[in-house]
């Protein structure tokens, strides 16, 4: 032992010993980061939620009936019943927004365009978009400047004739709000509204079937959730391949991968083309049979 030490270089025993201590250092540090943000985490959720936002949110009732009596005013200062939005047996897309909000519901029409734009199917044909508004001092010109602006953005004409941002009385509102779960509340100090952001995907009968909440939609989560508002009527081949592959999470407000369909299909893909094989096999043994000294014919 004694001729260890002697034998052993001070500098390289230094050099290793100050590098346990950085590595020691390194994870003390990585550990205490961890632990503050974790504190940091339990800290925020346990702050109450500030008096304006209280109650506020999106709280989905999917399967729940719009109420198709209520009325409102079109942009061009028509009033017109909510029922009179599904004559056409058409899936429809419901924003709740205010047409002078200074954020959030530009930011959700913006995305929503984005989003609308990238999938085949338009505004008009396929589906229409309803935009209403939740204050009621909101005016049927001001409504008419909002589509005039999004049409432009949206740059495709059919949507004229299936694109409407309309306004209402309170009571009115507050009754299409509560039956789609969307609860929102005025501050009267800020002078703006307190609510969240969704779409909400009606079927052609008036009836809740998908909430996408947000304000940046993916064209893919657009797209299945029309096509399964309108049971199959809309879309192609390619979007019934998809539904089998991802299902609608409430929880997320997105469509995920569905892995249990997923492998699945690939079993049965396996099965056909292991079918393929077999049957194309066989096919040459026979031919052989016939033809055993391989002559051309």
């Amino acid at each position: 032992m004694k001729n260890f030490w002697c034998h052993c270089d001070p500098e390289l025993v230094e050099g290793e010993t100050i590098s346990k201590l950085k590595w020691i250092a390194s994870a003390c540090f990585v550990t205490l980061a961890v632990l503050a943000m974790t504190i940091a985490v339990i800290v925020q959720a346990a702050e109450p939620v500030p008096a304006e936002l209280q109650g506020v949110g999106i709280f989905p009732k999917l399967g729940e009936k719009l109420p198709l009596d209520l009325t409102f005013k079109n942009e061009l200062g028509q009033t017109v019943a909510l029922g009179s939005f599904f004559k056409d047996k058409k899936p429809v897309i419901l924003a709740l927004v205010y047409y002078e909000c200074p954020n959030l519901c530009t930011f959700l029409l913006n995305g929503a365009t984005e989003g609308l734009r990238k999938i085949p199917m338009s505004i008009g044909n396929e589906f229409d978009f309803i935009a209403v508004s939740i204050n009621p001092n909101d005016t049927p010109a001001l409504a008419l400047q909002k589509k005039q602006a999004y049409l432009k953005e949206y740059g495709r004409s059919v949507a004229d004739k299936g694109w409407h941002f309309l306004t209402g009385s309170e009571t009115d509102i507050q009754k299409l709000a509560a039956a789609v779960g969307f609860k929102y509340r005025y501050d009267a100090k800020e002078k703006q509204y307190a609510h969240a952001a969704a779409l909400f995907v009606v079927t052609p009968q008036g009836k809740v079937a998908r909430v996408l909440q947000g304000i940046q939609f993916q064209p893919r989560d657009l797209r299945l959730a029309l096509v399964e508002a309108s049971e199959g009527k809309i879309g192609t081949f390619v979007d019934t391949v998809f539904l089998f592959c991802f299902r609608y999470d409430p929880k997320a407000s997105k469509y995920i991968l569905f892995a249990s369909n997923l492998m699945k299909g690939g079993g049965v893909l396996t099965i056909l083309a292991l079918g393929a094989l077999v049957l194309s096999l066989r096919g040459r043994a026979c031919r052989g049979r016939s033809n055993p000294r391989g002559d051309k014919t």
